[in-house]
């Protein structure tokens, strides 16, 4: 007597193979044969292609025509009716190194804005510096404006032995071989860098 060995399928309907599972044939499986599953397939993974490609260089930004140095910042506060408010007041140094130098004062509400103040009003104070031919000055001068009181004098073969804001107003103007000094007990560094630029106008 023959046995049906084919049994009714009374449960739910059996996946097909090939289609996910750890390895099947729609990929995103370590052993898929579809291009793109896996670690390092083209449509992602560790090695795949970067989005948006490589950045164009950037562009050199222009030299500014005169260096300049920040050699004082003070917070000032004035005192309102609701309370207080400060102010930032900025003293810069800026020339080219090749005789043109100024120092300017910028007043304002932040930083950034008091820089852009005594920058513009540097280049509005700039004066031409008459320098020999080893970089030196022709003469010894002197100067005071305030309580400030410089002296400046030539030696060649020393390099430029200065101190304090002299030191930078004489390096941004280009000189070079030269000696200063402070007579005065000052140490206002505006004053100070103003009476440089009051004894260099002497020349």
């Amino acid at each position: 007597m023959e046995t049906n060995t084919n049994k009714p399928n009374t449960g739910a309907p059996s996946r097909p193979q090939g289609r996910g599972g750890f390895g099947g044939a729609r990929g995103g499986g370590f052993g898929s044969p579809r291009p793109g599953g896996g670690a390092g397939g083209a449509r992602g993974g560790f090695g795949g292609p970067r989005r948006g490609g490589s950045r164009p260089p950037r562009a050199e930004r222009p030299k500014p025509e005169f260096d300049s140095k920040m050699i004082d910042i003070r917070r000032v506060a004035r005192v309102m009716a609701g309370g207080r408010r400060f102010n930032f007041s900025v003293t810069l140094v800026a020339g080219d190194r090749k005789g043109r130098v100024g120092v300017g004062l910028g007043k304002a509400g932040d930083t950034t804005m008091a820089i852009d103040k005594a920058m513009n009003n540097a280049k509005k104070n700039m004066i031409k510096v008459p320098m020999t031919k080893e970089g030196s000055i022709a003469h010894e001068v002197f100067a005071k404006y305030g309580s400030s009181k410089i002296m400046i004098k030539p030696a060649p073969g020393r390099g430029l032995v200065s101190g304090s804001a002299v030191r930078n107003v004489l390096d941004f103007a280009g000189v070079r071989n030269v000696s200063s000094k402070i007579v005065s007990r000052s140490k206002n560094k505006l004053n100070i860098a103003r009476a440089a630029i009051a004894a260099l106008r002497q020349l």
